[in-house]
């Protein structure tokens, strides 16, 4: 069995990982929606709160539509939180919107990951765009030039990937500790929050790995390009 056909297998088993864990997000989320926190705080209150512990006031908290599209907005400086985790006095909401200020929290402290993926960002939205038509491009042409310059640009994709990562584990650890620290979440309840926030985290690595193979494969195709 050859490399690239190694490659192909690791490609698919990948792809069964990001379905596994994205169905892991999605059935942990319902799971521990359900449950309530024994604080009765909303996911808005407990941004909130967070925030202003740790001197960040002037971060907004604002409701967003759709499932699961929380986010921290470094530009405008504001926590965009689901509904249902906006209002909700779940297990699964007090942990999104914790993992949430988390980032926010990491902004405000310049945490050296956070500031790297941000540096990146205008970089990546040219690469991402460009790579696979150049990749395309270059298979179709039998132009080793152009898939050469994709494979240069994907790599920028699986960099902030791998970036990505820490930055993420990062906020679901700020997270785990400061809605225990602030009573937001009992002891008991801390196994669900966990639950909730490595699910998410799972996503990222599926993604990175998904990235890394693909871009091994890129690198073969270029290398059999060249030797012909």
């Amino acid at each position: 069995m050859d490399l690239y056909t190694l490659t192909m297998l690791a490609l698919f088993a990948v792809l069964g990982l990001t379905a596994w864990a994205q169905y892991k997000v999605t059935s942990n989320y319902k799971q521990w929606s359900k449950i309530g926190v024994s604080s009765g705080m909303t996911g808005a209150e407990t941004a909130r709160l967070l925030l202003d512990k740790s001197g960040l006031e002037n971060i907004a908290v604002e409701p967003v539509a759709g499932t699961l599209s929380d986010h921290y907005d470094p530009v405008k400086k504001v926590i965009r939180l689901s509904e249902g985790v906006y209002g909700g006095r779940s297990i699964s909401a007090v942990s999104i919107a914790a993992h949430e200020t988390g980032h926010a929290i990491q902004h405000k402290e310049k945490y050296s990951m956070l500031v790297l993926r941000h540096n990146m960002a205008p970089l990546l939205k040219i690469t991402s765009g460009l790579a696979p038509i150049l990749i395309i491009a270059g298979i179709a042409f039998n132009a080793f030039n152009l898939i050469g310059l994709g494979v240069v640009f994907f790599a920028t994709i699986v960099l902030f990937q791998l970036i990505t990562l820490p930055v993420e584990f990062d906020a679901s650890n700020r997270a785990k500790r400061l809605v225990t620290a602030e009573g937001i979440i009992t002891a008991r309840e801390s196994a669900g929050v966990k639950k909730v926030l490595d699910a998410a985290a799972l996503t990222y690595v599926a993604a990175t790995l998904y990235a890394a193979i693909e871009l091994i494969r890129y690198i073969l195709i270029a290398a059999g390009m060249r030797k012909r």
